[in-house]
Formats: structure tokens, sequence, C-alpha cells
């Protein structure tokens, strides 16, 4: 079995295919391999540490090998490693759909778990659509989602979801959403501006859904935060107007917190920050603490009533996935809320969430930076095409992982979106980091 870093870099670059990775740039780099982590830091096969800058693809919320969550994934593979669901039932996911029913907003009472976002996405896409034909429209199978939105890459919620960069090649394979113009603006922390501005695309998100209202059946968006588009952050009044919407239209609005679900935006879910709930709302990532594959789609009372069958027609939901609310993630899911819940996780983040807003707002002055902007424990930067854009982002990411930042560009952009449990000497060490990583990067410019 290989052990040392040369071997098994060289089995990597033999068999395992990485995502969003150009395999020609991966050969030529130094293999980086993490085998360990604990609270804010990865640990290299070699031992060198790494603060974890994105918690992990946005998904280690709570640090890692937090006790409680490793002891009940431990117990629960034990006890009951697997059961379908499929007209049978087990203890822990009972126990995590009551859990999440009580924690989210409104009538949000039905969990249908899924094992990734994609699959919550596609989830909640069909049963918008069957409400409709439920209610005996069927017609109505169209949606309308954000301009380069991403909601999973599954064909799909690529439909719904299409980013150029990612996505160009299956174009023809997939069944587009209308598409409304993004609400953020390129642009500082600007409170009216920010309004101001998502106040204006709204009004084409309006025109949209008047025109086709007949064949939509939803909207779809990310609530506050566009994240694979490259951070875009947006004033919750949009999310207001949209709720309006499609209230006044009857359609079905689904929010996709995969990402900033649990905390992220400085409440437990973004729709929170805005005061609105949707008819489905989509969770993952940080769901399992970012452990285990999990998500769900926690669907409204008068979705899921419209799909109870009658004497003349079955309106039985034809969807599932084999690891749909598996034991042991059910069992992860219910430690991390224990953690979120007793250890008042979202408010205690409040004083990272100031100390990023007060650092980027410095680092907005660099001259190669376009603009800064923050929201909750969400922190980003977008470098001017005059620095290089993108290739400079690549640029300072190197810099930063020099010097034991983990952090990873989305184009032009960077950004910070650390664990909630980061402490804040390993909060200021990431951002001095990311500082003197622009400032490297710079110099090595002149």
């Amino acid at each position: 079995m290989a052990t040392t870093k040369q071997e098994l870099f060289a089995l990597d670059q033999a068999h395992l295919w990485h995502p969003y990775t150009d395999i020609n740039t991966y050969e030529k780099g130094k293999g980086l391999c993490f085998d360990s982590a604990e609270g804010s830091y990865l640990y290299s096969i070699d031992g060198t540490p790494y603060l974890d800058g994105i918690a992990s693809w946005w998904a280690t919320s709570l640090g890692h090998s937090h006790p409680h969550i490793v002891d009940a994934i431990k117990e629960q593979a034990g006890i009951l490693q697997h059961s379908i669901l499929g007209n049978l039932s087990h203890p822990q996911a009972i126990r995590l759909a009551a859990r999440l029913a009580d924690l989210a907003p409104g009538d949000l009472n039905h969990c249908y778990f899924a094992g990734d976002g994609s699959s919550a996405t596609e989830s909640a896409l069909k049963m918008a659509i069957q409400y409709w034909a439920n209610q005996g429209e069927s017609g109505k199978t169209k949606f309308v989602s954000l301009e380069e939105g991403y909601h999973g890459d599954t064909l799909g919620a690529v439909g719904v979801g299409y980013v150029p960069t990612f996505h160009k090649h299956f174009e023809g394979a997939i069944r587009k959403s209308y598409v409304a113009p993004t609400p953020h603006r390129r642009g500082n922390n600007d409170d009216e501006l920010d309004k101001v501005y998502a106040l204006e695309a709204f009004k084409s998100m309006e025109a949209i859904v008047r025109e086709n209202h007949r064949e939509i059946a939803g909207i779809i968006l990310e609530p506050l935060c566009q994240g694979a588009a490259g951070i875009r952050l947006y004033h919750p009044e949009y999310l207001r107007q949209v709720r309006a919407l499609c209230d006044e239209f009857d359609l079905i609005l689904i929010a996709d917190e995969i990402a900033v679900g649990f905390g992220r935006t400085g409440e437990m879910f973004a729709c929170d920050v805005a005061g609105i709930v949707p008819d489905i709302l989509c969770l993952g990532k940080a769901l399992t603490g970012g452990y285990l594959p999990m998500s769900v789609a926690i669907a409204s009372d008068r979705i899921y009533e419209s799909f109870r069958s009658d004497a003349n027609t079955d309106r039985t939901f034809y969807d599932g996935h084999t690891y749909c609310g598996n034991p042991i993630t059910s069992a992860a899911a219910l430690a991390a809320l224990d953690i979120f819940t007793s250890e008042d996780i979202v408010s205690k983040a409040e004083p990272a969430a100031a100390f990023l807003t007060q650092s980027f707002t410095a680092i907005a002055e660099y001259p190669t930076v376009e603009y800064a902007k923050t929201l909750g424990t969400i922190a980003m930067c977008a470098f001017t095409e005059e620095a290089g854009g993108a290739a400079f982002a690549k640029q300072v990411t190197q810099e930063a992982l020099n010097m034991g930042l983990f952090i990873r560009p989305l184009g032009d952009v960077l950004y910070l979106w650390p664990p909630l449990t980061v402490s804040h000497e390993e909060l200021k060490e990431m951002v001095g980091i990311l500082n003197l990583s622009i400032q490297l990067a710079t110099s090595k410019k002149k």
C-alpha cells in the first residue's frame, strides 16, 4: 500500500479524477494532500498545517473533527448502517425531520432527504412540477432563475443554474429556465446603493413572470449569495419582492440554501435575513457539519398535501435515492444541529462577521482590488482587470498557500468562508495572510 507522498501522488495522477480541476495544471503541481484535520486546520500528509479558509468547500461550518459529531457517527455505525425510507422508516431520520421542521421558518414541515445539493435541487424542481400537475395544471413546467445562479451539476440542476464557464459543453442536453439578471451590484458594501440596484434588477424578473406565468412552475434562487458565480452578494429586499411576486401569481418559490444555510449569513437561514418563507427550502453541506454527504428539500404544508392520492389518481412522488435519510448521516446531522442550537453558534459568530467586515473594508483600498463585500461570515474581494483579474487571483491563492492558508479562487474573486467556530486569532491570521499575499502578488507584477 502506498504510504509516501511520492507514491500517493503517482497513484493519484494515474487513477483519481478530480472535480473542477484542470488535469495538466494539477499534474504539474506539488500534489498537496490532506490526511487529517482538527478545528480550523487541515494537515497535509507531511504534517504541515493549513488554515481552512473556505470551510472545505463551504461545508465544515463547525470545524473539523468535532467530537460530538464524530462520536455520533461511530455510535450509529454500530447500530444501524442503512435502511431505506420507501414505505419504511427509522428513528434517526424521523428525529432529524422533526428537528429540521422545528428549525425551519413558517410551515416548512416536510423533509425529503437526498445525498447532495444537486439531488435536493432535482427533487425540489420535481416537487414543484408535480404540485401543479396535482392541481390539474400540467403545463406549468418551467422555472425562472438568476443569471449565473448555481444549483448543482446534474442536468436538471444545470437547466436552472447554467454557468457558461462550467456547463458550456452540456448546453445542448439541458432544458434552460428563464433567466433574470443578477441583483448583485459590483461595488463595495453600500446598503442603499445595493437596494436600488436590486430593485432595478427585479423589474426584469417581474416582466418575465408577468409574460410567462401560465407556464412557470416556480422561481429558484440562492438567497442573498450566488456562490459559484463569484460570491455575488445582494440586498435582502430582492427576496421580499420575489416572495411577493410568487404570491401574486401563485408560483412556487424554491430557496437553495445548500451553501448559505445554518448561520453563514448571520441568521440560521438566509431567508430569515429577509423575513420571508419559501415554499421549498433546500439545505445541505453544513447539515451534517460537512462530515457526511446529505441534503434535504423541506416543503410547505400545501406542497406536501397536494401529493395525497385519491380513489382516482395516484399522486405518489416517484423520486428517491438509495442513501436518502441514511441512519449514519442522519445521526451526524442530529449531532450538528445539537451544536448549532445548544452552543448558539450563530450568535457566537457575530464577532467574526464584524471583524471580516472591518478587514475587507480595508482590503477594498488596495489598488488591485475592484471592490469587496461581506455578509455574515462571508467575505469576498474582486480584482481589477488591470491587476490581471483571474490570473492575479490565482497568484494570490498560491502565495496564501505558501504561507499556510487554503483558499480557492472563483474567477477574479477571492473569498474567506471560515468555519463558524474559528477563533479570533485564527481568523486574524487568515486575514493577515490574505493581506500579505495580495501585497506579494502585487510586488511580483512590478
